[in-house]
């Protein structure tokens, strides 16, 4: 059975019409201390019959604690990642600026093997930042997202482009 993610991508134009992205750091011990190749896009798991558009927005309001903002999204694509999960991602023109990220919990055995159980953050940070640092900080399987966005505001298909 292949896993599924929905996920929201934003952007704006920064400082000199400059590319800036909405990413966010992954929470919890594994990803503590880390910063190269520990940030994603905003997503997480749906089932098969949800609408991935709906299922982004939950998710990103579970992540960011606080609704996705109303703007044109659209499909961006559906990326293949290394794990064989599938993230279908959806991307918009915003200036999201929230007040303070808080982010949902989950729980995890920590230190392994210790039998105590933590609630760790999903995400414990978030910003904007411009397309050469989000190259170094996203995993690298969501790299791709990044070409697509790229590529289609390029095309000047996109939203805002």
């Amino acid at each position: 059975m292949t896993v599924r993610s929905a996920g929201i991508l934003l952007y704006r134009r920064g400082r000199g019409s400059q590319l800036e992205l909405w990413i966010a750091h992954m929470g919890g011990p594994f990803w503590a201390g880390k910063d190269a190749r520990a940030w994603s896009v905003p997503k997480g798991e749906y089932l098969e019959d949800e609408d991935p558009l709906l299922a982004a927005h939950r998710e990103f309001a579970e992540e960011m604690g606080s609704p996705a903002p109303a703007a044109d999204y659209f499909h961006l694509g559906a990326f293949l990642q290394p794990s064989g999960k599938i993230i279908t991602v959806f991307a918009a023109e915003s200036d999201f600026q929230p007040e303070r990220i808080v982010s949902n919990t989950f729980p995890l055995e920590w230190p392994k093997g210790s039998g105590t159980v933590h609630n760790f953050p999903e995400i414990d940070d978030a910003a904007w930042v411009d397309e050469a640092v989000a190259r170094t900080k996203l995993v690298k399987g969501q790299l791709p997202i990044l070409d697509e966005l790229i590529r289609h505001l390029a095309e000047g298909s996109g939203q805002g482009a």
